[in-house]
């Protein structure tokens, strides 16, 4: 299985890159409804949006074919979908225990999925 005694490399994160078609009309959503910052490095072609420890890289019109699925663990996904309700955000699946997470699903306006978890209740 490989020599044991290599150094590990450690890893430091990840961030996905989801593929939009407007980075003007993804910004308007990622920035002014669910409190998402624009990286200040951004162009109309690839930018980075981050809340806290959590990034996502948006590209415009390249790198993927749109409609990813992406996960977020956050501390409190109830408080989350408060949040996002008077932000005007639609919901697309509220607050729902799994074994794995409490979580929910809100998706973008180019059909990319965001599922916001906290621990399982």
């Amino acid at each position: 299985m490989g020599n044991t005694n290599q150094v590990r490399i450690g890893f430091e994160g990840s961030q996905p890159i989801l593929r939009v078609e407007d980075m003007q009309v993804s910004l308007r959503f990622y920035v002014d409804k669910l409190g998402f910052e624009n990286a200040s490095w951004g162009n109309d072609n690839f930018t980075s949006v981050s809340r806290d420890r959590a990034a996502i890289y948006l590209c415009q019109g390249d790198q993927g074919r749109g409609g990813a699925w992406i996960w977020i663990g956050v501390e409190d996904a109830e408080l989350l979908y408060e949040e996002y309700k008077a932000r005007g955000v639609t919901i697309r699946l509220p607050p729902t225990n799994y074994p794995w997470a409490l979580e929910m699903r809100v998706e973008d306006p180019d059909g990319n999925v965001i599922r916001f978890g906290s621990e399982p209740r």
